[in-house]
């Protein structure tokens, strides 16, 4: 059975776990080494199911990925703005859960109140930078040379999506 539900306090360390999978591959995150739970309670609370929540795909009863909203830039005039961040098990991906999450995303963003959706992806992260394209997301911004990932500079893509 698979099923897209809010996440609560509980599913904390699957999500730090889905996250810490992505950071060896330096694809899809700027933390260069693993976050603990504890390090992530404070963000965890800053999401709140009817402004900026978070997400987790089920499958079988496993957190097989996650997506949330956060504040964009802090500032009142940017309230209708979001930044997406999804990631999917490594052992689950190229399955489609990251498309589901996304139109999930997508689809409850008129519910939230948000006008504008946001994406900071890697620009060497193509699975990424094609899934948004496919939803509709362009380029809206290109920051060259902002991560430096065991001693490459990368380069960084803000894409875009007004609904």
């Amino acid at each position: 059975m698979t099923k897209i539900r809010i996440a609560s306090k509980e599913d904390l360390p699957y999500i730090v776990e889905i996250y810490n999978a992505s950071i060896s591959s330096r694809i899809a995150t700027g933390d260069l080494d693993p976050i603990s739970v504890e390090s992530r309670l404070k963000w965890f609370a800053e999401h709140s199911s009817d402004r900026y929540p978070i997400w987790v795909m089920e499958m079988n009863n496993q957190i097989t990925g996650w997506l949330s909203f956060q504040h964009f830039y802090g500032r009142p005039a940017y309230e209708k703005t979001v930044e997406i961040s999804l990631y999917v098990s490594p052992y689950h991906q190229r399955q489609g859960i990251g498309k589901t999450l996304l139109q999930n995303g997508i689809n409850q963003s008129k519910n939230l109140g948000i006008k504008t959706l946001l994406g900071f992806i890697f620009a060497h992260n193509i699975p990424s930078l094609d899934l948004f394209k496919k939803h509709q997301f362009e380029k809206w911004g290109y920051l060259q040379k902002v991560a430096y990932l065991d001693g490459i500079e990368r380069d960084l893509v803000i894409v875009g999506r007004t609904l």
